[in-house]
């Protein structure tokens, strides 16, 4: 006979779904509480911006940004060729997150704002602003950072300077095509490359045909990689009469019709996702010329130099990121009876990060200060920014891939889900070695400068006399430095430049950083007391008070 069942049986507690050492979400948090960023912004001549950084970084770390970087990313731009019509209108619809984060940026003065202003540090104030708002998505670091480069460029030609400089300095974002001078704030972008010569640019068949309006031309031909899209004005290399030569070519015309701008394609990139990316076509598209005939290269090159800048920022900004992602994770995550912030090992890894994102953070801001200063006529800052700027841009961005891969590791398989975001950021990382000039291109520039410029020697070994005499091993870094210089070919291009970056930052260290950062920097990175993985320290390390330094809360 089956019993009758008259009471349930006790059930255990339903607690298969607990969740247990899992940090708490890292947002919001201050992306500004970075020890070496804000000694830096003030060293630099911009301490009267710390308060407005301060506040720009509360914001970046805070949860609305971070899910509009994330709502950015996972909503990417989608291209309309055509209306329902038939007609071409050639536009690239973005989330709306994607506007909030712009709206922010140029608000907070990351575009051309600083050429309107007069007050020294205005351009290390921008880098400061990008090395924390970028802590929430680097895709639209690149519209503003075109947007910034452009106005040195367009200064060229005073009377398109006149009536668009004052639009791109703005601190309005006006999204949307229409005339460029009834806007209330411009971006700009560039396009330079096409697809048989890349970075060749001395190659590129755009073909520009003179008016018979002076200084009016029309272009043909097919870019490769012309980011940001939906900008309003491009600087556009094409082959005139003369050679090649830089154009203006806005998206509208001043009388209301579109340019032809016609978009092929958008490139479905590793990263960068938020950021449109195009193929564009010109056929009979209106450009005016800025700078003389033949003079494209020179012309441009300004804009160059700014953008590479911005590429050691954004850099130094995703290894800051992800490291204090991963100190936060060690923070709050046990295993194997300690929490993992409390495992040697573990500390020697986030040591060894803390090190090498201080030292990117440093160089940046230095180059950011070399730039304003060159910008008001310091010719031997000039000089050592020509140099830096190209070593830093090589070697910054190349290390940037490697530290984010540590920096997700440390948080284990929790990392690698996108949910983490650390996969994104690690998917950014090698963009910012390749844009404005692959590893080669920036290392054989830096010979270039050497060979015909031998000004930029001298404002490089004057500013690493500077530290003379503070270390041993510093001295003879720049002693092998030195003894290198007029005996590298261009196949020890990257040698010779990775040596200048590291003497530089160790120099920029041992000046300003305390004693535990510049003697394990300087231990590892030019005394060879080091492996070959992040993690590595040697054993007299003062990886305690590294960390104490470099982490929020303390190590």
């Amino acid at each position: 006979m089956t019993p009758i069942l008259t009471q349930s049986p006790a059930q255990p507690p339903h607690t298969t779904h607990d969740v247990t050492n899992q940090p708490p979400p890292l947002s919001p948090y201050d992306a500004s509480e970075d020890t070496a960023l804000l000694e830096g912004l003030r060293r630099e001549g911009a301490g009267w911006a710390e308060p407005d950084i301060r506040g720009l970084g509360v914001r970046a770390g805070g949860v609305e940004a971070q899910e509009w970087a994330e709502l950015a990313n996972r909503h990417e731009p989608v291209l309309r060729t055509h209306d329902r019509y038939g007609r071409r209108v050639d536009e690239v619809d973005f989330h709306p997150s994607w506007h909030e984060l712009m709206r922010v940026a140029v608000a907070e003065g990351l575009a051309g704002t600083p050429w309107a202003e007069d007050r020294p540090g205005a351009h290390v104030a921008r880098t400061a602003g990008g090395l924390v708002w970028g802590h929430t998505d680097a895709g639209h670091g690149c519209p503003t950072s075109m947007t910034y480069a452009a106005v040195p460029a367009l200064r060229r030609e005073p009377e398109l300077a006149k009536v668009y400089e004052p639009l791109l300095s703005g601190r309005e974002y006006d999204p949307g095509l229409r005339v460029p001078a009834g806007k209330r704030g411009l971006l700009a972008g560039m396009g330079m490359t096409e697809k048989q010569g890349g970075s060749d640019v001395r190659t590129n068949t755009t073909a520009a045909t003179p008016t018979a309006e002076p200084g009016v031309y029309t272009l043909r031909g097919h870019k490769w990689f012309t980011s940001a899209p939906m900008c309003d004005l491009f600087l556009v290399l094409a082959q005139a009469p003369a050679g090649l030569s830089c154009f203006l070519v806005p998206r509208v015309l001043p009388d209301g019709t579109r340019n032809t701008f016609r978009i092929q394609r958008l490139k479905d990139k590793l990263g960068n996702r938020s950021n449109a990316s195009s193929e564009p076509e010109f056929d009979g598209t209106v450009a005016w010329l800025v700078g003389p005939e033949g003079q494209g290269v020179k012309t441009i090159i300004e804009m160059v130099n700014c953008t590479r800048l911005d590429c050691v920022m954004m850099s130094a900004t995703l290894m800051r990121r992800t490291l204090v992602e991963a100190g936060h994770h060690v923070r709050h995550r046990s295993a194997f009876g300690a929490r993992l912030l409390d495992q040697p090992l573990m500390r020697n890894v986030l040591a060894d990060l803390a090190l090498e994102s201080e030292a990117a953070t440093t160089l940046t801001l230095r180059l950011a200060g070399a730039a304003d200063r060159a910008v008001r006529g310091d010719a031997g800052e000039q000089a050592f920014r020509r140099i830096a700027t190209a070593v830093g841009k090589y070697w910054v961005t190349k290390r940037g891939p490697a530290f984010t891969a540590e920096a997700l590791e440390c948080l284990g398989g929790n990392g690698y889900v996108e949910d983490s975001g650390m996969p994104r950021h690690y998917r950014e990382a090698p963009l910012l070695s390749i844009w404005e000039g692959s590893g080669n291109v920036n290392a054989l520039d830096v010979l270039r400068a050497l060979s015909r410029e031998p000004g930029t020697a001298d404002a490089l070994f004057g500013e690493l006399a500077l530290a003379q005499g503070a270390d041993a091993r510093l001295d003879a870094a720049v002693a092998r430095l030195r003894s290198r210089l007029g005996t590298t070919t261009p196949s020890g291009a990257r040698r010779l430049v990775e040596q200048m970056a590291l003497t530089l930052q160790a120099s920029l260290l041992v000046r300003h950083a305390p004693p535990a950062v510049a003697d394990a920097f300087c231990a590892t990175r030019l005394g060879g007391d080091w492996g070959y993985a992040f993690g590595t320290l040697p054993e007299g390390a003062d990886i305690t008070g590294i960390l104490g330094r470099s982490l929020p809360g303390g190590g």
